[in-house]
């Protein structure tokens, strides 16, 4: 059973923001000055099983990094959009780009820059430590700080909804 309040079978595509959703908020900086970020680990196996069920992925971000678009696209995910400081016309573009309408779209996202994209989905999605205006909007706030299994905990409570979750031998390897 689900702990978002939402029609869950709906959901064909979900889109994570990476600061502060699929990593920590607080990130170190290297030597040079350019951020190190973390990700989870539980994060990754649950994305790269969704791919492998057909659900349709993206990750909007701000960032500029090429270790973020090596990481996602490692676990199979092909639309990795970086530098998109505004992300509503990159999120439009990829679901006309996939066939998707707004009510199949869940949206991760934690800070202001996530706000007008949130908007625009059916479905709004926030970490429990996400700016106060995003929890606002958001349809299902996760128990889940940013970094810390956020789009595990999504991306399970949609997949057993559909029945994709520990149903086939797709769940028992990377």
């Amino acid at each position: 059973m689900s702990k978002i309040n939402y029609d869950l079978t709906k959901i064909k595509g979900i889109v994570f923001d990476v600061d502060g959703v699929l990593s920590p908020s607080t990130i170190p900086l290297g030597p040079d000055g350019t951020p190190n970020r973390m990700v989870n680990i539980k994060d990754g196996y649950a994305l790269q099983l969704a791919i492998k069920h057909g659900y349709k992925i993206a990750i909007i971000t701000g960032a500029d990094s090429e270790a973020i678009k090596k990481r996602f696209n490692a676990l199979g995910i092909t639309d990795v959009y970086l530098k998109a400081s505004m992300k509503v016309p990159v999120l439009k573009k990829w679901m006309e780009k996939e066939g998707l309408s707004p009510e199949d779209i869940a949206y991760v996202g934690d800070d202001i820059p996530d706000y007008e994209a949130m908007q625009s989905v059916g479905l709004s999605i926030c970490p429990s430590d996400a700016a106060i205006d995003i929890k606002g909007i958001a349809t299902y706030i996760s128990k889940m700080r940013g970094g810390e299994g956020i789009g595990r905990d999504v991306l399970e409570q949609i997949m057993r909804v559909n029945g994709d979750w520990m149903t086939t031998e797709k769940a028992f390897g990377w």
